[in-house]
């Protein structure tokens, strides 16, 4: 009797799924759970770089014939292939392009290079578009093994050749808004600060006292000034002394910790743009602003979260110009301990205008004393350092990092990259703002009272497990105690920075321990900031760019008043208003950095042929990450390596030599070559010094 045989799977077959990364090349590579699948550009089957794709794998080719991502030169291991069985999750449903007019159609040309697929639309639709144009184009139709991708043009953003093309592109593939709607700029041109009208609705008059703003020379909107004003005892309550205006204490002072008066010595007085009465909750400028959820501070330009007429004048706090603020007065011992606090509204007039610069050759210079800013701002500093120490003694985290801002003549043509260290001067600042946002947290979390909150969570184990066997490479690393480095003891992750500062791995350790972190994030819940070693903690300083720091101001408003109506509406909005944030914070920083990084390279286009010295800051398949003195990072692909196979070990982080040993390795410093940059594609590529002489 002939056996039967069923076709049906006990089982059904599970296909890899992944997030499908794109090369320059047109090949890809999934990272699934099955492990990582390299896909040819002709099995892509229409899928885009960034989608979510269910895989099919290929065969292995027989006879010992090059797997198909060796000829694409990205031999660093023999990684199995696969073909794209279908689309899960589109990354994109808009592209932005380079329109072409091909009768009947009208062509739309990725600017983004990964994408290798032409949007289709018919040009009877759209005759007014010229040839060359910089266009939007929504997708209708996907492309697939038979059909092209179709699609709608949504917007025309310029011609493709222009100067400032290249940072358009970044707002157009970031969906930025760019203009205000006319309710918003109706309600911000009828804005007023009304002197009068503030004092007569319990605005404080502090016009008088002595305030300066410290902001970078660029900067085009103030959100913060400071004020530092010695105190002494008279009769038992704490007033001013010389050589500022005496007053008495506020009967609102809330003292903390159980300590009175007599420890009293300074009072820091933080004071920040009063941008919610300006813009009351669902109004035009409101929901303008709540889209948004922050500025945008791009290498040319600035999109701002509010029009320029609160951004730039009313709001900004300028030398010489009263304005509403919302004030917090820090009262301090001679240790830089908070005593008390008084939160109020409050009219000022700023008395000087400093950049960072100028405030930090003060500091330097260290002027006579009796210089209105000089002593104070000596004082500031020597508080602020006292507040780091404290904060550093409770846990918190200090990263030394570097920022790059390009510099840019008239016409926008890059001239040099400044980079931006921590001084003095800048640390004075972000202490008193620190000092400010953690009193307005506590003072809200403790009031029971609703509002966001700014949350940083203790990074994951396995992130901090896969840095043991880099930092492994280091001596000093033989006295860290590996088992709390991965529980994310904070006295041990200061332990590593520390001892890796003064090496020249200083900075990558740096920079692997800060990518090792969890992003902050808003939340309607008050929990701590790991980074900060902070139990409250939230955005308070900056309402003019950041939403966030608007909606605490609304509730910071409220709790003060004693208003029974608590925003019923806003407060059941929290939970969204922080997610979307959140999401509008990421997207504003990765725009930002692309337009940096555009012109950065658009710099480097004089410099091809030239030697640099680097530090390998990735290791791939496909080849070495290489990032420079002045921060701007590429490529060095596995073929200018050289002809031999290299293997490529995912937890040491190295790329090996089959025929020579020769080894390359996280944190390695390294002679490289620029071989090409495209600022479009926002792509260096590097060979190392060696090869080719």
């Amino acid at each position: 009797m002939a056996r039967s045989r069923s076709h049906t799977r006990r089982t059904p077959r599970a296909h890899p799924r992944g997030v499908l990364m794109v090369r320059a090349g047109g090949f890809g590579f999934v990272q699934t759970a099955e492990g990582e699948f390299f896909v040819p550009e002709s099995k892509m089957a229409g899928a885009f770089d960034g989608d979510l794709v269910e895989l099919a794998p290929l065969p292995a080719p027989k006879g010992g014939a090059k797997q198909p991502h060796e000829r694409h030169g990205s031999h660093a291991t023999e990684k199995p292939a696969a073909r794209v069985l279908r689309v899960i999750d589109r990354a994109h449903d808009t592209l932005v392009g380079r329109y072409e007019v091909a009768e009947p159609f009208g062509v739309v040309v990725p600017e983004d290079t990964r994408i290798p697929y032409d949007v289709f639309t018919m040009r009877s639709e759209y005759p007014d578009i010229e040839d060359g144009s910089l266009v939007r184009v929504r997708i209708s139709t996907f492309p697939s093994r038979n059909t092209a991708a179709t699609g709608v043009i949504e917007e025309v953003l310029g011609k493709a050749d222009e100067e400032a093309a290249a940072i358009d592109l970044v707002i157009a593939r970031h969906k930025l808004e760019t203009t205000f709607s006319e309710g918003a700029l109706s309600e911000a041109r009828a804005a007023t600060v009304d002197e009068d009208v503030a004092l007569a609705e319990g605005y404080r008059d502090l016009r008088e006292r002595f305030t300066f703003t410290i902001d970078p020379a660029d900067a085009r909107d103030f959100d913060d000034a400071i004020s530092l004003d010695p105190v002494v005892l008279a009769n038992g309550e704490v007033v001013l002394s010389q050589p500022a205006r005496r007053e008495e204490a506020p009967d609102s002072m809330r003292f903390v910790d159980g300590r009175g008066a007599e420890a009293v010595r300074w009072r820091l007085g933080v004071h920040i743009a009063d941008v919610s009465h300006y813009v009351p909750w669902n109004s035009s400028l409101d929901l303008d602003a709540r889209r948004r959820a922050t500025s945008v501070y791009l290498v040319d330009r600035v999109i701002p979260m509010l029009p320029e007429e609160l951004s730039g004048d009313l709001c900004s706090l300028r030398p010489n110009e009263v304005r509403r603020s919302m004030t917090v007065d820090l009262y301090l011992d001679d240790d830089a301990r908070l005593v008390s606090y008084d939160l109020y509204p409050a009219l000022i007039r700023s008395n000087a205008r400093l950049s960072y610069d100028e405030a930090q050759d003060m500091i330097d210079a260290r002027a006579e004393a009796d210089d209105q800013l000089a002593w104070r701002l000596a004082r500031l500093s020597l508080i602020a350092r006292r507040r780091s120490a404290a904060r550093e003694a409770a846990g918190g985290l200090d990263f030394d990092t570097v920022e790059a801002r390009v510099r840019l003549d008239r016409e926008g043509h890059p001239v040099a990259i400044d980079l931006r260290r921590k001084t003095d001067a800048t640390s004075l600042i972000e202490e008193a703002m620190i000092f400010a946002n953690e009193t307005v947290a506590r003072h809200l979390n403790d009031a029971r009272f609703p509002s966001l909150f700014r949350v940083h969570e203790q990074p994951s184990a396995d992130s901090l497990a896969a840095l043991i066997p880099v930092f492994q490479e280091f001596s000093w690393f033989d006295l860290v105690d590996q088992g709390k480095l991965v529980a994310g003891d904070p006295r041990v992750l200061q332990q590593v920075l520390e001892a890796s500062a003064s090496r020249a791995e200083g900075e990558l350790v740096s920079s692997l321990l800060l990518r090792s972190m969890k992003r902050a994030v808003y939340r309607p819940a008050c929990e701590p900031h790991f980074g900060l070693a902070s139990s409250s903690y939230t955005h308070f300083t900056s309402p003019i760019r950041r939403y966030p720091d608007l909606v605490v101001h609304r509730m910071l408003k409220a709790q003060l008043t004693k208003r029974s109506e608590r925003f019923d509406q806003e407060v059941a909005a929290l939970p969204w208003i922080a997610e979307h944030s959140s999401d509008m914070e990421r997207v504003a920083e990765k725009a930002a950095r692309e337009s940096q990084e555009i012109k950065i390279i658009e710099y480097l286009q004089a410099f091809v042929g030239q030697s640099f010295s680097a530090v390998v800051s990735g290791v791939a398949t496909y080849g070495l990450y290489v990032r420079l003195d002045n921060t701007a990072e590429g490529l060095v692909p596995v073929r200018n390596l050289g002809p031999e196979y290299f293997a490529f070990d995912p937890v040491q982080h190295r790329l090996t030599g089959q025929d020579t040993g020769a080894t390359y390795r996280l944190g390695q410093r390294l002679a490289v070559v620029l071989t090409s940059a495209d600022p479009r594609a926002r792509r260096l590529d590097f060979r190392p010094v060696q090869q080719g002489r």
